[in-house]
């Protein structure tokens, strides 16, 4: 056990420091952290909008924050190059999401071309039962790209590791607003030192 959390701290310090040096992506991450924890509360309840609000917020916020925030050449703090980084992170590094991000958003433009999803639905006959379809899809999606990259893992590396990495997708709410709870007001005194400079 004591194995496991050791490897745990060590993906968790890895994707902190490599990937969250930005203000903005932090506060970015507090705010996909706080609607994950929104859709965790939901999963059992009504798991269509647990996973709306998985995708459209969450990980809208998350992802805008390593895309556009996230400084993409060489890491000055931690003297590496971002091949290197890209090659250490355990999960979906940039490439991986892009592949991810990319089904994500065709899911809906398939759904309303093909309204039963080849036979997987009965066809939606209003907005509403288009959005349920949606969301039932995005949900098997998430289920299915951490189902995925878990046993991957345990082909590429070993089966530890990856159970760490999904104990750790799993819990990065919790861990996230621990991190960065105070990202907003310091986002804002930064901001503010900048105008007074």
């Amino acid at each position: 056990m004591k194995e496991f959390l050791r490897a745990l701290d060590t993906q968790r310090w890895d994707d902190h420091r490599f990937y969250h040096h930005s203000r903005i992506n932090q506060t970015l991450h507090l705010i996909s952290a706080i609607s994950f924890l929104i859709a965790y509360s939901l999963l059992f309840v009504d798991p269509v909008k647990a996973a709306l609000i998985g995708w459209l917020i969450s990980m809208v916020t998350r992802q805008s924050g390593h895309f556009f925030f996230e400084p993409l050449g060489f890491d000055e703090e931690n003297q590496v190059s971002n091949d290197y980084k890209e090659a250490v992170k355990v999960g979906y590094n940039l490439q991986r999401k892009v592949v991810l991000l990319s089904i994500w958003a065709f899911i809906p433009v398939a759904l309303w071309l093909n309204p039963t999803m080849f036979g997987l639905f009965e066809a939606h006959t209003d907005m509403t039962g288009y959005i349920d379809h949606l969301g039932a899809l995005w949900l098997s999606l998430g289920v299915g790209g951490l189902l995925f990259r878990t046993v991957h893992l345990f082909f590429i590396r070993d089966v530890q590791t990856g159970l760490v990495w999904l104990v750790k997708i799993l819990t990065d709410p919790y861990h996230d607003i621990k991190l960065y709870h105070r990202s907003p007001l310091l986002l804002l005194r930064e901001l503010r030192e900048r105008q007074a400079a």
